[in-house]
């Protein structure tokens, strides 16, 4: 008998059949030579079952490996063309089919839902002009700022190559030795580090991007999806408990709140600074470990994102979706974010290791609001869609062509090349908001974050760790550093 909701999976009725189509006389039993004799191998029927089954998995995400995701659809509340032209922004009341993928960052595909880790937030916009993917996080803010010590960051997270596990010395060593760590770390050993639900939490597009209006006037953006049902978290107990009893805790609940129709939703706002305004700005604005303070840049409230349908196949259309923040549409574009411009090749080239370079062909990956036209042609797993057309340009037999109009802006440089650190501002420092988020918080969160983050460094073997680790932290507020050297010695002994 189906569950509800289960019959539209079905997608025939009828004689099971070979991958070829020829009807299965026997599923049950393989050909063997004669009664209790040894299997042939002409029972191709059993060769080909075993043979996929062993081909079912493709690799896993390196990182953002554990994932749920649903369609659903953003309505435009504001008319923002004065700032950037692309066409989905354009009218207000406008609708775009979305797909989101939740994930955590640092765990396996078998890991559990309910753990301590930033979650992505990676959002599919199915717009007239392409598809553009804004690839977050629901945290504003990240560990680091340039892309090439984002491989070692990620060993850190992962096993260790001699013990199998993750060690608490090569998180702290790392973090400790990395300072612009620390803005993220507080806010991930703190109450909001383990969301209750997927429903539950906000999102971010973290980076910061460039919009272009129809003028040629450009604007840097910062993009947050703030959750209409309320933060909620769990405690560290709660969370070893759920992840024990339920490792699916997130997927489940979102998977059937969806089928309750109790769809959930974000109201979408963004944060718009002239691009006049960068150069001087009191830090770096493209600087990934920093947020852009409120009473600088209010956020505009633009829109709202609502999840309103599951996926039918969790491996068609979650483990092989494909989210690349190289991928943009008229008048939305990159900034000069050293993170940001080293995802837009890693993003990309990780699909096409793990899915295949046709990888974007996937129904849950290509186009669904106009066509992709391209002269890319062949590979694995290709279609064939093209047919008979030319594979290049130009040609004079009525194929693609280019427009002379790029996505975006071009952004002004100078100087020479190099392996340089980005430009210097006058308020630039790795610890200020790191204590300012600190301070923000009610003497409960404060404790909370205090013993958080003490269970976490005391079991570090080395004291030079453990105390590099803690010298960040009071760097970032003295009152911080010194509660929480007080609780490490407390449990270290």
């Amino acid at each position: 008998m189906l569950a509800p909701g289960q019959e539209a999976y079905v997608t025939s009725q009828g004689p099971l059949t070979t991958e070829a189509g020829a009807p299965v006389a026997d599923n049950q039993n393989s050909e063997t030579a004669g009664v209790g004799g040894p299997v042939l191998v002409q029972d191709q029927a059993l060769l080909e079952k075993l043979a996929h089954f062993n081909r079912e998995r493709i690799p896993e995400r390196i990182v953002h490996a554990r994932g749920a995701g649903a369609y659903g659809t953003f309505t435009l509340t504001r008319d923002v063309s004065q700032w950037t032209r692309a066409k989905f922004l354009s009218e207000v009341g406008k609708q775009t089919e979305t797909f989101l993928r939740f994930s955590t960052v640092a765990g396996s595909l078998g890991s559990a839902d309910a753990v301590r880790d930033p979650r992505g937030f990676a959002l599919k916009f199915y717009t007239e002009e392409g598809n553009y993917d804004l690839v977050g996080n629901n945290t504003p803010v990240f560990f680091i700022k340039d892309a090439i010590k984002f491989p070692d960051f990620i060993h850190t997270q992962k096993r260790d190559p001699y013990t199998g596990s993750q060690e608490a010395d090569n998180v702290w060593d790392f973090w400790g030795l990395s300072p612009e760590s620390t803005h993220q770390v507080t806010w991930l050993f703190g109450d909001r580090g383990i969301p209750a639900t997927l429903r539950h939490m906000n999102g971010y597009g973290s980076h910061t991007y460039q919009w272009n209006n129809e003028a040629g006037e450009v604007f840097w953006v910062k993009y947050h999806f703030k959750t209409d049902q309320g933060i909620k978290n769990l405690s560290p107990d709660e969370a070893a408990k759920l992840a024990g009893e339920d490792p699916d805790s997130h997927q489940r609940d979102l998977r059937e709140a969806i089928e309750r129709g109790e769809f959930p939703s974000w109201t979408v706002q963004v944060q718009i600074m002239p691009a006049a305004d960068a150069a001087a700005y009191r830090f770096n604005p493209f600087d990934l470990t920093k947020v852009w303070p409120h009473e600088d840049y209010p956020p505009i409230e633009i829109g709202k994102l609502e999840l309103n349908r599951n996926p039918e196949n969790i491996f068609a259309e979650v483990e092989q979706s494909i989210f690349s923040p190289a991928h943009f549409v008229p008048g939305i574009g990159p900034s000069p974010d050293k993170m940001l411009q080293g995802r837009l090749f890693a993003y990309g080239d990780a699909h096409r290791y793990r899915v295949g370079i046709n990888a974007d062909h996937l129904p849950v990956n290509r186009p669904h609001a106009t066509e992709a036209r391209t002269n890319s042609r062949d590979g694995f797993l290709y279609d064939g869609r093209h047919k008979g057309g030319k594979n290049y340009e130009p040609n004079s037999f009525g194929g693609p062509f280019q427009t002379d109009r790029p996505l975006w802006v071009p952004t002004p440089v100078t100087g020479g090349t190099g392996n340089h650190e980005a430009p210097s501002h006058a308020e630039d420092d790795d610890f200020v908001q790191a204590g300012n988020l600190y301070r923000l918080m009610s003497e409960d969160e404060k404790a909370r974050l205090i013993e958080n983050l003490a269970g976490n460094i005391a079991g570090v073997s080395r004291d030079d760790i453990a105390e590099r680790a803690i010298g960040n932290f009071c760097q970032a507020d003295g009152d911080f550093g010194k509660r929480l050297e007080a609780a490490v010695q407390a449990l270290r002994g």
